[in-house]
C-alpha cells in the first residue's frame, strides 16, 4: 500500500522545485504544492466527495488541474479527465460511461459541463451544488432515475447550480492508501465503434510506466519537463503525475503555440518535452532548432516522417520517437536518438517488462520481419475498459492486448509501425472514429448516406474528410457543418465535405473506402477531392480554428492517446 506520491516527496524534499506556470513564471516548491493540494482535497471532501468516487475534470491545463491530479490521489478517488473542447453531448456520454458523480470545471468549460450534467439526469435542475456529491454516481435504486451530478468550478461560477470551490470550508483529509490494483485514472479513447471507451489505469500501471520510461529516457534530478499537451491525454498528464515520483520540475503551459512554446524551452531551461510531429515541425519552422538544454524530445501521437527525424538529426534535436497508447499508460516502444537517426522509420525496442508479439489473422505469432497485428503484454497494460466487459474480452487474447495496429518486429527487436487494422483517423495526434462522425452526419435530415475517411495530409498526418449523398437535390454544407459542430469536438469535424449522387461500392455492396480516399486525395496537400465514379464531387475545405484544435491536442504523447489507442507516442510522451 502507498499514499499519494506528493505526500511522500514533500517529506523527502519540501523545498525542491515542483511546478512553474509558464505564463507567469510563478514557481511552487513541493511544500507549496502540497499545501494547495491539501486545501483542494479538503474542499472536495467538504462537498461530499468520498473515497471510491469518480471525479471528472474538464479544464484547460492550469495550476488547479495539476493540483486536482494529486488531490484525487490524496482523497482516494478515481480521476476521470475529459476534453476541455468536447461538446455537452460528448461530455454527457463520458460522464455516464464512467459513472462520474462530481465534475470540476472552470469558467471556460462551465457552460458545457453544466449542460452535460443536466443531460445525464434529463433535468437541468438536477445539476447540484455544494453538499450533494454522490460517491459512486449511476442509478438511484429507489426510482430508477439517474443520480444528480455535482458541478464545481475553480473560478467564480455564472450559474447558481454550480458551486464555487472557494466557498467551501476545507475538511480535514487523511491521505488515502492505494494498492497497485486500485484504479487511479479512467482515460477516454475515441473507440472504434463510435462509443467512447473508458480505459482503467491502475496505480500499478502508472508506476510501471513511470519506471520503464525513466529506464529508457534516463534521469536527472534537475529535469524540467515542459508540458504543452492537454491533461486529458496520457502524454500531458504523465509528467504531472510523475513529477513527485521523480522529484523533477514541471513547467506547465496553458496550451500550445509553436513560437512561445519554443521560447519557453529556453526561458525555463527545459530538459524534456512531449510533442506530436505537427507540433515539433511547427516549432522548428519558427525557431530553426530547439533549446540546448533539452535532452529529451518525446515524439508520439502520430507517425513521424523520416524527413522530420532527419531534420532533428541535422539540428541536434534529441528526438525519441515513441509508440504507445492509452491502454498501456503511455509508451510501448521508444527509440533513442542514435537509433532514430539510423532508422527513421522505427520506434525502437519495447520498454522494460513490455512484451510485443506480432500475430497473423489466425492469432499465431509471426517470425521476425513479418508484418502482423501488434499484441502487447506487461505491467503497464490496462486491466480493461470500465463498465464494458465485452470490449475487454474482445481486446485481450493469448498474448495480451490486441492494439489493432499492424507492425513488424525485426530480428534485433526494433519495432516499425505500418498501419492500422481498423479505419481510425489520426489527425494532429488526435484519434477520430469515422463511425462517430458518420452517425452525426446521418442525423442531419438532408443526408441520406455518408462515409468518412482520413486523407493523407502533410500538416496533420490525416485530414478528416467526408462524402455525403443528399436526401434531396443538395446539402447546404455550412448548415451541415454547423449541425456537426454542435455535436462533435473541433478536431473531429470534417475538413472536407464532398457531395455526390452515390457512394462507390465493392462487389459485395459495402462502401469502397479506398476508392473514396483516393478520390478525396486528388490534391494530397489539401485533401480536396477530384471526382467520384458516379459523377462530379463538389468539395469545400474547412479551415480555421478547428485545425488549431487538432494540433494542440495530441492524443497521447504520453501524450498521444489512442483508441485501441495507439499513439505514435509522441503524445504518449512522458
Amino acid at each position: 500500500m502507498m499514499r499519494d506520491w506528493l505526500s511522500h516527496r514533500v517529506r523527502i524534499e519540501p523545498e525542491g522545485d515542483a511546478l512553474v506556470t509558464a505564463a507567469t513564471g510563478d514557481a511552487y516548491t513541493f511544500a507549496n504544492l502540497d499545501a494547495l493540494v491539501d486545501d483542494l482535497a479538503g474542499r472536495l471532501a467538504a462537498l461530499g466527495v468520498d473515497r471510491g468516487a469518480h471525479v471528472g475534470a474538464v479544464l484547460e491545463p492550469r495550476l488547479e488541474y495539476a493540483c486536482l491530479v494529486h488531490a484525487a490521489m490524496r482523497l482516494g478517488v478515481t480521476l476521470v479527465p475529459m476534453g476541455d473542447r468536447l461538446t455537452a453531448r460528448e461530455l454527457a456520454g463520458q460522464i455516464e460511461t464512467a459513472d462520474v458523480s462530481t465534475v470540476v470545471c472552470g469558467d471556460a468549460t462551465e457552460a458545457a459541463v453544466a449542460e452535460a450534467a443536466s443531460r445525464v439526469t434529463g433535468d437541468a435542475e438536477a445539476v447540484t451544488g455544494a453538499g450533494t456529491g454522490v460517491a459512486n454516481g449511476g442509478v438511484d435504486d429507489a426510482d430508477g432515475a439517474d443520480a444528480a451530478v455535482s458541478v464545481v468550478s475553480v473560478d467564480e461560477p455564472e450559474r447558481d447550480a454550480v458551486t464555487h470551490l472557494a466557498d467551501l470550508r476545507p475538511a480535514a483529509v487523511t491521505p488515502a492508501e492505494w494498492s497497485l490494483d486500485d484504479t487511479q485514472l479512467v482515460l477516454f479513447t475515441s473507440g472504434t465503434t463510435g462509443d467512447p471507451k473508458a480505459v482503467r489505469l491502475t496505480t500499478g500501471n502508472l508506476l510501471a510506466s513511470a519506471i520503464a520510461s525513466v529506464f529508457r529516457l534516463g534521469f536527472d534530478p534537475a529535469d524540467r519537463w515542459l508540458v504543452t499537451l492537454s491533461l486529458h491525454h496520457m502524454g500531458g498528464i504523465a509528467p504531472v503525475l510523475r513529477m513527485p515520483l521523480y522529484g523533477m520540475t514541471v513547467v506547465l503551459r496553458s496550451g500550445f503555440d509553436a513560437g512561445p512554446a519554443a521560447d519557453d524551452l529556453d526561458r525555463y531551461d527545459a530538459t524534456a518535452v512531449s510533442l506530436v510531429p505537427t507540433m515539433l515541425r511547427r516549432m522548428l519552422d519558427r525557431r530553426g532548432t530547439l533549446a540546448d538544454s533539452l535532452r529529451v524530445v518525446l515524439l508520439g501521437g502520430a507517425p513521424a516522417t523520416p524527413e522530420l527525424i532527419e531534420r532533428c538529426r541535422d539540428y541536434s534535436v534529441p528526438v525519441y520517437p515513441t509508440y504507445g497508447m492509452t491502454e498501456t499508460a503511455s509508451q510501448i516502444a521508444t527509440a533513442r536518438p542514435k537509433e532514430a537517426y539510423a532508422d527513421p522509420d522505427s520506434v525502437g525496442r519495447p520498454l522494460f517488462l513490455t512484451d510485443v508479439t506480432v500475430v497473423g489473422p489466425d492469432g499465431t505469432p509471426r517470425s521476425p520481419g513479418e508484418p502482423g497485428e501488434l499484441v502487447v503484454d506487461g505491467p503497464t497494460v490496462t486491466p480493461g475498459y470500465y463498465g464494458d466487459p465485452d470490449a475487454t474480452a474482445t481486446a485481450f487474447g493469448e498474448f495480451g492486448f490486441h492494439t489493432g495496429d499492424v507492425g513488424v518486429v525485426e530480428a534485433n527487436g526494433a519495432l516499425t509501425i505500418l498501419n492500422r487494422v481498423d479505419d481510425r483517423i489520426v489527425t494532429g495526434g488526435e484519434n477520430v472514429d469515422p463511425g462517430e462522425v458518420v452517425d452525426v452526419l446521418l442525423a442531419h435530415p438532408d443526408v441520406r448516406e455518408a462515409v468518412v475517411v482520413g486523407v493523407p495530409d502533410a500538416e496533420w498526418g490525416e485530414r478528416v474528410s467526408a462524402v455525403v449523398v443528399p436526401e434531396g437535390d443538395s446539402v447546404d454544407r455550412d448548415d451541415l457543418l454547423g449541425f456537426a459542430r454542435d455535436r462533435l469536438a473541433g478536431f473531429k469535424l470534417p475538413k472536407v465535405v464532398a457531395v455526390t449522387e452515390s457512394l462507390p461500392r465493392t462487389v459485395s455492396g459495402t462502401v469502397d473506402r479506398e476508392a473514396v480516399r483516393e478520390r478525396l486525395s486528388g490534391d494530397r496537400g489539401r485533401g480536396r477531392p477530384a471526382t467520384t465514379a458516379e459523377g462530379d464531387v463538389n468539395s469545400n475545405g474547412v479551415d480555421g480554428d478547428d485545425e488549431r484544435d487538432a494540433a494542440t491536442e495530441p492524443s497521447e504523447t504520453d501524450a498521444a492517446d489512442t483508441d485501441s489507442e495507439s499513439t505514435a507516442d509522441g503524445a504518449d510522451a512522458s
